[in-house]
């Protein structure tokens, strides 16, 4: 090939730069390549560190009300009054109920820190898109974007009738 050749390829590519939205990559002394973060990243996963110690936290209080709930709970208990017995019963099925819900939003919380522990927290499920820091933040344990999310519900309500 002719340097002419050689200088017309070089031009043409020189044209069009690409900019990647991958980090950056830097050699150390050692060898070693480490990726450059960008600002906006960072802080995204300051915000997630963030959110994982809230979560954390909230785990710890569930644990801890769960158990003060489980040595608190009544046994069979045999009112004389058939309103009294009702109210007894009724009482503990909502007690029993909102355990339930606890122990579902334990396992979703697990879930989460696993998620950030692996680098996957915040990422929908269904578009793989980056879920917003501000709906993580107010729905930690979310695995849909708010897209994804509003478009189950009305495929949900669709099916509901409603």
């Amino acid at each position: 090939m002719s340097k002419k050749k050689k200088t017309k390829a070089k031009k043409t590519s020189a044209k069009k730069p690409v900019k990647s939205a991958a980090p950056k990559k830097k050699a150390s002394k050692s060898g070693n390549i480490k990726v450059k973060k960008s600002a906006s990243s960072q802080l995204r996963e300051r915000k997630i560190q963030d959110i994982k110690k809230t979560i954390l936290s909230q785990r710890e209080t569930l644990l801890r009300e769960a158990e003060e709930a489980l040595t608190a709970l009544p046994g069979e208990i045999n009112f004389p009054d058939m309103g009294d017995q009702a109210t007894a019963e009724t009482d503990r099925d909502f007690m029993l109920r909102l355990r339930d819900r606890e122990r579902m939003l334990l396992r979703k919380i697990d879930e989460a820190i696993e998620k950030i522990d692996k680098g996957t927290f915040g990422i929908c499920e269904e578009c793989h898109n980056e879920i917003g820091i501000k709906r993580l933040a107010a729905r930690p344990v979310t695995t849909l974007c708010i897209d994804c999310k509003t478009r189950q519900e009305e495929t949900e309500r669709i099916a509901e009738g409603g």
